[in-house]
């Protein structure tokens, strides 16, 4: 007991000896405050033992990530070709999720399961709204479970129309991405309506309209135009579905490489690119 009252008291003069800063400069003043934090993380788990302190901590950090993961940034792979050649299979993207308003979750279960159930959202005030040309991640109109990402190319009370593979918005020819491409040289002919196009008899992959965009509403295409499961195939993008904005490749793997020169996986032109 005495033992434990003696170290007690000298925990209690050195903290007050560091509340003393007097004239301290700025690299004195942060040793000061981080012994002081250390002294108080040790009577605290002295106070609740380490068990209980172990798990505050974890449920502490997992909170902070799925904070950061709902309202700010998510990670996402790119699993199919359809953006090529300005996003890769393999690439894995930096999703900013409060620029056109943060989306509260719309679902509750467990994770990586389909046991759950839906619960009502929101979606708060962004800094911008979408524009033409930004590459967006989104929920799958068709299966809402999935994500996709694409570039939209027109949006609400725009005209679209695709003449012998060329986009159209409003009367003006918009060009084809830096590092977009087309893949099939044959052009489907003007008078072929293909049945998969939405909706229903806009005409063929290759001519494409013309269509007005819903209000709240957004034309999506992928920068692969040929190989590009897109508006054309599942129709018009609510707005609402939007998740965010693709803004940085952070890391890309090369599956396709040599695996035995394990350095040649990793794409490092790509690492830390910024999304355009």
């Amino acid at each position: 007991m005495a033992k434990k009252q003696q170290q007690d008291s000298s925990t209690e003069t050195e903290q007050a000896s560091l509340n003393d800063g007097g004239d301290l400069n700025l690299w004195q003043r942060y040793r000061q405050w981080s012994r002081m934090r250390k002294l108080r993380q040790i009577e605290r788990r002295k106070r609740i033992g380490p068990i209980r302190d172990w798990i505050e901590t974890i449920i502490s950090v997992v909170l902070i990530v799925f904070v950061i993961r709902v309202a700010a940034v998510e990670a996402y792979r790119i699993p199919t070709g359809s953006m090529e050649n300005t996003l890769l299979v393999g690439d894995f993207l930096l999703v900013n999720k409060f620029v056109y308003g943060i989306r509260t979750p719309d679902w509750l279960g467990v994770p990586f399961t389909p046991i759950g159930f839906s619960i009502p959202y929101t979606r708060f005030p962004g800094i911008r709204d979408i524009q033409k040309g930004d590459i967006l991640v989104f929920r799958y109109p068709l299966d809402q479970r999935v994500n996709y990402i694409k570039r939209c190319v027109a949006v609400g009370g725009q005209t679209l129309q695709i003449i012998d593979k060329q986009l159209y918005v409003d009367g003006e020819l918009e060009q084809l991405p830096p590092d977009g491409k087309f893949t099939d040289p044959f052009t489907l002919p003007k008078d072929l309506k293909m049945r998969q196009m939405r909706p229903r008899g806009a005409g063929n992959k290759d001519n494409y309209g013309p269509i007005t965009i819903p209000e709240g509403h957004l034309f999506m295409m992928g920068d692969n135009r040929d190989n590009s499961a897109d508006s054309r195939y599942w129709g018009f993008l609510d707005e609402d579905l939007v998740l965010g904005r693709a803004e940085i490749i952070y890391f890309s793997w090369d599956k396709l490489a040599n695996p035995t020169k394990f350095w040649t996986l990793i794409r490092w032109d790509r690492m830390f690119s910024l999304i355009r």
